[in-house]
């Protein structure tokens, strides 16, 4: 016979909770303006996200660790904190959005059975609810991919009812395909025109499909280039106005460096979006006279501003008459031979303007950095060196052009393999970073990735004397792929069990919530200090064999 007591458990542990004599950690909400006061032993027991927060976190001076969460409100998360505690949660006389809130959050605090529970609740007594809030609901179980029961429930509406989502002005511009795909993650592009495939990808991003959106652009940049370079100024247009399409925007401004001509001598140059201008500005390797590219920014400047002939105007009456005619026709066609006698111009000194100065390819690290790491990825003992370095080291994030936000670095990375992520501290002159060979996959749970080839690794810079390499001693968690369902707007690139980039303010700038404390998956510790820490900028760059071209004598 078994006798159990769980009210009076659930009594005693609130009065626990209430305790402010025995805490050990303090929890900050609503950009802290609100604090509670937990113990670590409780939160690890009831909640795996808590457990994993607490693991990484290095407790104060006081021996408290602080755990920050500006996202969530006060009032929900006492609600939480009291189920931990108790198992109890009290929803008398609180509104639906309240509970439906409720659910989100305990999903992202992985306290499955608290978030079935309120789920189930919802679909059972809140149905009037659920319909009225179609929109809001949909958009959010599709993202969080988590609530099977609520996805079950809105399709077997949509089965009786369609113009609940087809009569929606939210879904009048999305194509068959992009519906599809939200019931059943799967889109069928066999025997689609590649136009299908653009089109599709542009209504994706509209729809903030952000997972189809990137698969479509890669899968045009990989598989339909020759229709890419056709449809050049169609698409050129497109995507710079659009400013969601990064790698196609590289895939265009990589070609247009080598042949300039392609869009500088198109008649669509005057109409091109001035983000798409300037990103071509910035290159270093634009093969064109600097003399030309002032004429062509001043031709593309005048278009802008129409108004010009309106300004000359002023002056028809001192002017002669065939040169005002000439000024008319120069404007509308500038390309056409004038008749007015042109005088030559005043002779000056002939100064020659500087060739452009090739930009650091890094704000962080060094050819020389390059080389030892190089060394490093090859498992050479003696660095190579630098006018001798078999690999390029091909920028691909930049954080102070980019942005810091974890997500950010899941977006962008995400399918790229043989990667080094290099990061400064703030405070302090270390550099730090990682090798990871694999490709970085945004689409997982959280799965570890195995290696033997990864590394971490600190830098030797200004009062650093000695750089330090740590290769990976336990393969099978190398690599951390954060899960895409809550964690990738807190947490980026991660080593092992304890080397991350993360912020609970998704900036890695500042809220010193970055840690690099692993003797556990790699060999030493990279650091000699072990609290977390903020960054002034990180980098991250693609390895690539250098292709040496055979030397016919």
């Amino acid at each position: 016979m078994t006798l159990k007591f769980f009210e009076k458990l659930s009594q005693n542990l609130i009065e626990l909770l209430n305790d402010k004599d025995d805490y050990n950690v303090i929890i900050e909400v609503e950009n802290k303006e609100k604090l509670f006061t937990t113990h670590s032993n409780v939160l690890k027991c009831r909640s795996p996200y808590f457990y994993k927060e607490l693991e990484n976190i290095q407790p104060n001076e006081n021996n408290i660790k602080i755990i920050t969460m500006p996202n969530i409100s006060a009032r929900i998360f006492d609600v939480i904190l009291k189920y931990i505690y108790s198992g109890i949660v009290n929803l008398e006389n609180v509104e639906t959005r309240f509970i439906f809130d409720l659910m989100l959050d305990t999903d992202n605090f992985e306290i499955e059975e608290l978030t079935n529970k309120l789920e189930i609740l919802l679909i059972e007594t809140k149905t009037s609810w659920l319909k009225t809030h179609f929109s809001l609901i949909f958009h959010t179980i599709f993202n969080k991919n988590n609530f099977k029961n609520l996805e079950n429930f809105y399709n077997d509406i949509i089965a009786k009812y369609p113009n609940l989502i087809f009569d929606s002005n939210e879904f009048i511009s999305l194509p068959e395909s992009a519906l599809i795909y939200i019931y059943s993650g799967i889109v069928n592009l066999e025997n689609v025109e590649t136009r299908f495939i653009f089109d599709l990808m542009l209504d994706t991003d509209n729809f903030e499909i952000e997972e189809l959106t990137n698969k479509l652009e890669i899968l045009l940049i990989e598989t339909k280039t020759s229709w890419l370079k056709t449809h050049f100024s169609l698409i050129f247009h497109t995507i710079f106005n659009k400013n969601n399409f990064k790698n196609l925007e590289n895939f265009y401004n990589d070609i247009i460096a080598k042949y300039p001509n392609l869009i500088f001598d198109s008649n669509e140059f005057i109409s091109l979006p001035e983000s798409a201008l300037m990103s071509l500005l910035k290159r270093d390797d634009l093969q064109i006279e600097e003399i030309k590219i002032w004429d062509y920014i001043i031709k593309w400047g005048i278009s802008q501003n129409p108004e010009i002939y309106d300004k000359i105007k002023l002056y028809k009456k001192i002017l002669d008459k065939q040169l005002w005619e000439d000024i008319k026709k120069h404007i509308a066609l500038p390309d056409r031979p004038i008749k007015s006698v042109i005088l030559p111009p005043r002779t000056t000194l002939i100064t020659e303007l500087p060739s452009r100065t090739k930009e650091p390819f890094s704000t962080i690290i060094s050819e020389e950095h390059v080389a030892e790491i190089s060394a490093w990825i090859d498992r050479k003992t003696i660095n190579y060196p630098t006018t001798n370095n078999p690999y390029d080291f091909q920028l691909i994030l930049h954080g102070t052009r980019d942005g810091f936000a974890p997500q950010t670095f899941w977006n962008i990375c995400h399918g790229h393999s043989n990667t080094v992520v290099v990061a400064k501290v703030k405070g302090t002159d270390e550099i730090i970073g990682g090798y990871n060979p694999l490709a970085w996959d945004s689409t997982t749970d959280g799965e570890w990735a195995q290696t033997n080839d990864s590394f971490i690794f600190s830098l030797k810079n200004g009062n650093i004397q000695n750089s330090i390499l740590s290769r990976v001693k336990d393969p099978q968690f190398a690599i951390r792929n954060v899960s895409k369902k809550g964690y990738q707007h807190q947490v980026g690139p991660k080593f092992g069990w304890k080397f991350q980039l993360s912020s609970y303010v998704s900036n890695f700038t500042l809220d010193n919530n970055s840690c690099c404390c692993d003797c556990i998956s790699y060999e030493k510790p990279i650091r000699t200090l072990s609290k977390n820490f903020s960054i002034v900028n990180y980098e991250v760059f693609k390895v690539v064999k250098k292709i040496l071209k055979n030397i016919h004598f």
